[in-house]
């Protein structure tokens, strides 16, 4: 399957918005702090961009938040446009329920990246049931595990910590930290999903 394996911090520097795709090094040591500026631009572009260029960017954010090629992203939205409700909010949702993406909100790990590679270790247990597919979406009612074994992990106990420290988990969950479990109680409303987006503008991107 084919994935980025460059440099993250040149997204960030991209889509000129922190992604927070390094975890605690978007904190302490962020390249984009230092480097706020476009990668390979020379000069500052000149005027407003076009109409076509500010929905891009909006869609190559998203998409970058949660590390997706353009391919399974495309479908992604596709299944939306059929689901009941706005479709923006709607795609939006379905990232959301990504086993990753919750992995990542429980806290088992501080950054898309690394909870990505947690599931797809095999680490993530959905309902008593070993999940290794990070795309996965999980549902209400489910409960997500956290392999115990990994109770020790410093960087497990690391995002754990950072994550209580800053009151990011998720309302729409029930998080038992004893256990390493959460389950999901509800559908995540619009203003508790975690991706800092403009959707119509995605929308109007895919609808030209």
């Amino acid at each position: 399957m084919a994935r980025y394996i460059g440099p993250v911090c040149r997204l960030c520097r991209r889509e000129q918005v922190k992604l927070f795709l390094k975890g605690d090094k978007c904190y302490t040591k962020c390249v984009f702090d230092n480097r706020p500026t476009t990668p390979g631009v020379a000069k500052p572009q000149r005027g407003k961009p076009s109409e076509f260029a500010i929905r891009l960017r909006e869609k190559q954010k998203l998409r970058r938040f949660v590390l997706m090629t353009e391919r399974p992203f495309e479908r992604l939205y596709q299944r939306a446009t059929k689901a009941t409700g706005k479709t923006g909010e709607a795609l939006l949702r379905y990232l959301e329920c990504r086993l990753d993406n919750v992995v990542r909100r429980l806290g088992f790990s501080n950054s898309i990246k690394g909870a990505r590679q947690l599931v797809a270790h095999g680490h993530v247990k959905v309902n008593d049931r070993w999940v290794d597919i990070p795309a996965y979406e999980v549902a209400p009612g489910d409960v997500v595990k956290l392999d115990p074994q990994l109770k020790e992990n410093v960087n497990v106990k690391l995002s754990l910590d950072m994550t209580t420290r800053k009151s990011t988990r998720p309302s729409f969950f029930e998080f038992d930290e004893a256990a390493l479990t959460g389950k999901m109680v509800r559908s995540p409303a619009r203003d508790e999903i975690s991706f800092p987006v403009t959707e119509q503008l995605i929308v109007e991107y895919y609808s030209k």
